[in-house]
C-alpha cells in the first residue's frame, strides 16, 4: 500500500468517525475496518460519473450492512457527489442529507434505501438480474450499451438474515456473473462475537449456491483485495463473494470487540485512534489536500467513461435507431404513446371470472405494449396466473420476461425492488396474498423508496375455501393499507382490474393488488364508467335515488353482496346506492368534495369486506356498520365459508336494515333538539 492509498484511506476513516462523534449516534467500528475496501471500490474499479449520478451504463454499489453509512458518505462527498463537509458535518440530524442509514432520495449517489440487514443485499441481486435481463435485450455485436457491475458489501448480520440466504439461492441458479459482494467478515455482532450465533463455513454455504467464493486474510492487503475483485470479475457465469477479513473499530481502543458496532468512540478513544494512525489530533473532518485530489480523481475519470459510452451510443444510435429510441424510452420511465388502449374491456354479460384470471388476460393484452414489463411468482405461477405467454423463461434465455422466484416470497419482493431501483424495467412479483406476511419488510421499503415495484396477490380472501385458516388472509389488507405510499388495489371484477393495472403502470410509486381465486361477475364498463371510478379510488356503482335511505360499499368480491343486497332492500322499499372503492389509497387523494360526493355525511353507511373491519370506521362513521372479520377463517368451501361468515346476502340484508331502522329513529330525535 502506498503513502498516498493510506492516507486516503485515512481521510475517509475519520471522516466517518468525526461524523458519529460528533451526532453521538452512529457505527465507527465498520468504516475504521472497511475502508480500505471501498476505497478500492470507488478510486479504481466502479464505473461511476459523480457529477451524473443517473448515469444509466454506470457500475451500481449497494451498501448492504447499512449501518456503515458514515463510510458511504465520506466516499461520496471523497469522490465529488453532491455532498459537503457541512453534509456530513449534520450526520443523523432532521432534515440532513446524511440520515443515519441510506435513504433513496436523500443522497445524491445512494442507489437504494438500506438498513433492514439482507435486504440490500436481495435488492443488489435484482439490480444484476435487471442487467443481464437488458443487456440481453438491447446489446448488439459491437454495442454493449449495456454493461455494467453490481458490487456490494455486506456483513455478517446480511448474511445471517434470510432473505440474503433466498437472494443468493436465487441469484447462484441465474448465474449472475456481474454481481460481487464483499463480505466484512469480522467475527462480531452486536451482542458479541459470530460464534454466539453464526459458525457455519460461509463461504462453503455460498460455493454451494453455486457462487464463486475467494477469501483475504487481511482487510488491509489492497493487493489481495485487488487480485481477488479481478479474479471475481473473470469468472462470468457465478456471482462472486469474497470474504475479507477486516478488524471491526480496526485503530481504536475498542477494536474487535461489540463496543465498536453501534455507539460513538467517545473523545479519549477518538484521540487514541487518531494517534494510531498519525491523524491530526485537533482536526475533525480533515482531508488532507494529497487525499482530496486522489479521491477526485473519479471526476475526471467518470466523466470520460461516460463520454466515451456516450460516443458507443451515438453510433448505436445511428446503426439501431428504434432500439436506441427504445432503450431511452424505458430508462426514463416513458410508457408508448397510446399504451392504455391495449387494456382490455370485459361485456357486463360475459361470464363471470375470477380477477386473477382476468388479470392474466390484462397482462397478455398490455404486455405487447408494455414490454419492459418483467416479473413472475413464488412458485405458484400457475395459481397466481401471472405468466407471460409470448415470453421466454428468464433463466434459460435473458430475454424471457418470467422469472421463476422459488418458494422466496420475501427474497423474491426484495428482487423486485432492487430490479424497479435499478431503471428501465418495470417487475413484479406475486404470491398468495396471505404470504404477503413474509414479504412486508420488502414492501415496505418500496413505499419508502417510491419505487415502482407491482406486488400482485391473489387468493384473497376466506373466499379461498378449503386451505383454511392458514392459507386465508384477514388482517393482511389493513396491515399493507396503513403503509404510507403505498398504494392498495382489491378490484371486484375483470373490468376493475384492467382499470387496475393500468394505473400500477402508470403511477411511479409501489402498489399491491388482491385479487381474488373466486369467479366473480362483471360491472358494465360504460354505463358504470368504471375505468373513470377506479382512476378515483371509489365510485359509484348503483345510485339508487336522488335521495336514497342507505350506502353500502364494499371491495373486491364483496362488492357483489352490496349489489345483490342492494337488489332485496328495494323490493321492501329501502332505496340503496352501492359503491365500489378499488383504492382507499387513492379514493383519499381525492378533494374535500368528490369525497363527499361518494359518502354524503347524512347517509346511514355499512361497509363489506372480507378481512379486518379496522381501518373501515373512518369512511362509515361512529353510527355506520362494517361486516367484516375479526377472527380467522374456517376450512370448507369458499362460498360456505362466505356465508357461514356472514357475507351471504341474507345478512347483509338484516344488517343494512337495523342501520336504517336505527338511524330513522335517530332523526326525529335529532329534529326535536
Amino acid at each position: 500500500m502506498s503513502e498516498l492509498d493510506q492516507l486516503s484511506i485515512n481521510a475517509l476513516r475519520f471522516l466517518a468517525v468525526d461524523a458519529v462523534e460528533k451526532a453521538n449516534s452512529g457505527h465507527p467500528g465498520a468504516p475504521l475496518g472497511d475502508s480500505p475496501m471501498v476505497y478500492l471500490l470507488f478510486h479504481k474499479y466502479m464505473r461511476h460519473n459523480p457529477k451524473h449520478s443517473k448515469w444509466t451504463n454506470r457500475d451500481r454499489f449497494v451498501l448492504s450492512n447499512g449501518h456503515a453509512s458514515a463510510m458511504l458518505y465520506g466516499v461520496l462527498h471523497l469522490t465529488g457527489y453532491d455532498l459537503s463537509i457541512a453534509d456530513l458535518e449534520q450526520f443523523r440530524q432532521y432534515g440532513s442529507k446524511t440520515p443515519g442509514h441510506p435513504e433513496y432520495g436523500d443522497t445524491d449517489g445512494v442507489e437504494v434505501t438500506t438498513g433492514p440487514l439482507g435486504q440490500g443485499f436481495a435488492m443488489a441481486v435484482g439490480m444484476a438480474m435487471a442487467e443481464k435481463h437488458l443487456a440481453a435485450i438491447y446489446n448488439r455485436s459491437g454495442f454493449d450499451v449495456i454493461d455494467h457491475y453490481t458490487y456490494g458489501m455486506c456483513g455478517d448480520g446480511d448474511l445471517m438474515e434470510g432473505v440474503s440466504h433466498e437472494a443468493a439461492s436465487l441469484a447462484g441458479t441465474l448465474g449472475l456473473g456481474k454481481l460481487i459482494f464483499l463480505y466484512d467478515d469480522n467475527h462480531i455482532s452486536l451482542d458479541g462475537p459470530t460464534d454466539l450465533s453464526f459458525t457455519e463455513d460461509v463461504l462453503e454455504r455460498f460455493e454451494a449456491y453455486h457462487w464463486h467464493v475467494q477469501r483475504v486474510a487481511d482487510g488491509n492487503d489492497l493487493d489481495g483485495i485487488s487480485k481477488a475483485i479481478e479474479a471475481a470479475q473473470a469468472v462470468k457465469d457465478k456471482p462472486s463473494l469474497i470474504a475479507v477479513r477486516t478488524i471491526i473499530g480496526y485503530g481504536s481502543p475498542k477494536a474487535g470487540t461489540s463496543k465498536a458496532h453501534g455507539e460513538a468512540l467517545g473523545a479519549e478513544a477518538v484521540k487514541a485512534t487518531k494517534k494510531f494512525f498519525d491523524w491530526p489530533e485537533d482536526k475533525t473532518f480533515y482531508v488532507p489536500d494529497e487525499a482530496a485530489k486522489n479521491w477526485l480523481q473519479a471526476v475526471d475519470k467518470g466523466a470520460k467513461e461516460e463520454s466515451d459510452w456516450n460516443a458507443v451510443f451515438a453510433s448505436y444510435r445511428k446503426s439501431f435507431p428504434e432500439l436506441a429510441a427504445e432503450y431511452e424510452r424505458v430508462q426514463e420511465g416513458r410508457l408508448k404513446d397510446g399504451w392504455e388502449q391495449s387494456l382490455p374491456q370485459f361485456p357486463a354479460d360475459g361470464k363471470p371470472v375470477a380477477t386473477r384470471t382476468a388479470g392474466n388476460t390484462v397482462m397478455n393484452a398490455f404486455v405487447k405494449y408494455v414490454p419492459e414489463l418483467l416479473g413472475g411468482a413464488a412458485d405458484l405461477s400457475t395459481s397466481t396466473k401471472t405468466v407471460i405467454k409470448n415470453s421466454g423463461n428468464f433463466h434459460l434465455d435473458p430475454t424471457g420476461q418470467n422469472i421463476y422466484f422459488g418458494v422466496r416470497e420475501f427474497g423474491m419482493c426484495a428482487i423486485v425492488n432492487g430490479m424497479a431501483m435499478h431503471g428501465g424495467i418495470i417487475p413484479y412479483g406475486s404470491t398468495f396474498f396471505n404470504f404477503s406476511d413474509y414479504a412486508k419488510p420488502a414492501i415496505r421499503l418500496a413505499a419508502i423508496m417510491q419505487s415502482h415495484s407491482i406486488f400482485v396477490f391473489t387468493h384473497d380472501s376466506i373466499g379461498l375455501g378449503e386451505d383454511g385458516p392458514t392459507h386465508q388472509p384477514v388482517e393482511q389488507l389493513t396491515m399493507l393499507r396503513a403503509i404510507p405510499h403505498l398504494t392498495d388495489f382489491r378490484p371486484a371484477d375483470a373490468n376493475e382490474t384492467s382499470a387496475v393495472w393500468g394505473l400500477a403502470l402508470e403511477r411511479r410509486g409501489a402498489c399491491f393488488m388482491a385479487l381474488s381465486r373466486q369467479d366473480l361477475p362483471l360491472l358494465d364498463p360504460v354505463r358504470q364508467r368504471v375505468f373513470e371510478g377506479v382512476r378515483r379510488g371509489a365510485y359509484i356503482v348503483e345510485q339508487g335515488s336522488d335521495s336514497p335511505d342507505l350506502l353500502i360499499v364494499g371491495t373486491g368480491s364483496e362488492l357483489w353482496p352490496a349489489v345483490r343486497a342492494a337488489e332485496q332492500l328495494k323490493k321492501d322499499g329501502i332505496v340503496t346506492r352501492v359503491v365500489s372503492m378499488p383504492s382507499t389509497h387513492i379514493f383519499d387523494e381525492q378533494s374535500e368534495s368528490y369525497k363527499a360526493s361518494i359518502f354524503p355525511d347524512h347517509l346511514p353507511k355499512l361497509a363489506i369486506e372480507a378481512g379486518s373491519t379496522l381501518g373501515w370506521w373512518k369512511y362509515v362513521g361512529r353510527d355506520g356498520d362494517v361486516i367484516g372479520l375479526d377472527r380467522f377463517g374456517a376450512s370448507g368451501p369458499g362460498a360456505t365459508v362466505l356465508e357461514k361468515l356472514g357475507f351471504g346476502t341474507d345478512n347483509v340484508v338484516a344488517r343494512a336494515k337495523a342501520l336504517v331502522e336505527r338511524a330513522r329513529k335517530t332523526e326525529p330525535a335529532l329534529a326535536g333538539k
